[in-house]
């Protein structure tokens, strides 16, 4: 009786330390820049063996003088400066990095104008190779239409444009070079205030975008196609989401970074399955705060994102193992 007493103890004991081991940890968060009197609206990537991290830096959380600022870091933890865009009379918001086909960097912001009517804002784009270096601005897609990020798939860039002029509906755009971007789906969603999105591409080709609402219907979803992207179907999550970021990891998860607000408003790391999002890891965040990159490097999903929750607004580099 006391072996198999013995032996029943030793497999839960092994049971709790398997799912204890599964469980998603935390390794590390550092804040990596307070520079400004506003640090906010993260985008990560890896280029060219090296981390770069873009962000907008201000007075505040909406200020007429926004600029982008991008750094740079060999081991995610020592990060400097590498570029510095601005352009002089326009608010700069929500820099998105990623990597072209030829192989340059593709910066994609929005512009704001504070005094300029009925163009309120203009989507523009710039590539490089080394941050010193730009071909740009490009003016992209139409005005009044905020290309929020963009995502590319077999050589062509997309990107789902949201309405900031009063129409409350998003568009789906398509690019070849990220200097033009040409209208896919003129009218993708529109109900419930449909704007800022994350969008991914699995390997089968099915094309993914998470969609943040914030009108009646406050709840975010999940669209889905199959080439050529033009037919979308969309599930509703039942969780109001902001400043998604979406990622699918090599073993098929469906990972999301958002801002949550149910209770405590927080950034996140979720997961997505099933038609159900499902919180797997609150990181150390509060007030003003979210808008994630990700990037998934040697079985680490590192996040980007900015929080106000030790005082002034940083952004955080966060190092999680799923």
């Amino acid at each position: 009786m006391l072996n198999l007493i013995t032996i029943l103890s030793a497999i839960i004991l092994s049971a709790c330390i398997a799912s204890a081991a599964e469980k998603p940890q935390l390794i590390s968060v550092q804040k990596i820049w307070d520079s400004a009197p506003h640090n906010a609206f993260t985008d990560l990537i890896r280029y060219n063996d090296q981390w770069l991290c873009a962000f907008r830096e201000g007075k505040a959380h909406v200020s007429a003088d926004g600029t982008i600022r991008i750094l740079s870091s060999k081991d995610a933890s020592n990060w400097e400066s590498w570029a510095h865009v601005k352009l002089d009379g326009i608010d700069l918001r929500d820099p998105k990095i990623c990597i072209a086909p030829s192989g340059e960097l593709l910066l994609t912001t929005a512009g704001a104008y504070r005094d300029r009517k009925p163009v309120v804002h203009e989507s523009i784009s710039w590539l490089t190779r080394d941050g010193e270096t730009w071909d740009g601005p490009h003016r992209i897609g139409d005005t009044n239409m905020w290309l929020w990020r963009v995502t590319w798939h077999k050589d062509t860039a997309y990107s789902v444009g949201y309405d900031t002029a009063g129409e409350k509906f998003v568009r789906l755009y398509e690019s070849k070079d990220g200097r033009k971007f040409t209208t896919l789906v003129p009218t993708l969603f529109n109900e419930g205030y449909p704007n800022e999105s994350g969008m991914t591409f699995l390997a089968d080709d099915t094309g993914l975008i998470l969609l943040r609402r914030d009108g009646d219907k406050s709840s975010g979803l999940l669209g889905r196609a199959r080439p050529p992207y033009k037919e979308w179907n969309w599930t509703d999550l039942g969780v109001k989401i902001g400043g998604p970021a979406l990622i699918e990891l090599p073993d098929k998860r469906l990972i999301a970074g958002v801002r949550l607000y149910d209770g405590k408003v927080r950034t996140s790391i979720v997961q997505i399955d099933a038609g159900k999002l499902t919180e797997l890891l609150p990181l150390p965040s509060g007030g003003d705060c979210s808008y994630p990159g990700l990037v998934w490097h040697e079985d680490t999903l590192f996040v980007s994102y900015y929080s106000s929750h030790e005082g002034r607004t940083s952004i955080y580099l966060a190092r999680v193992k799923l």
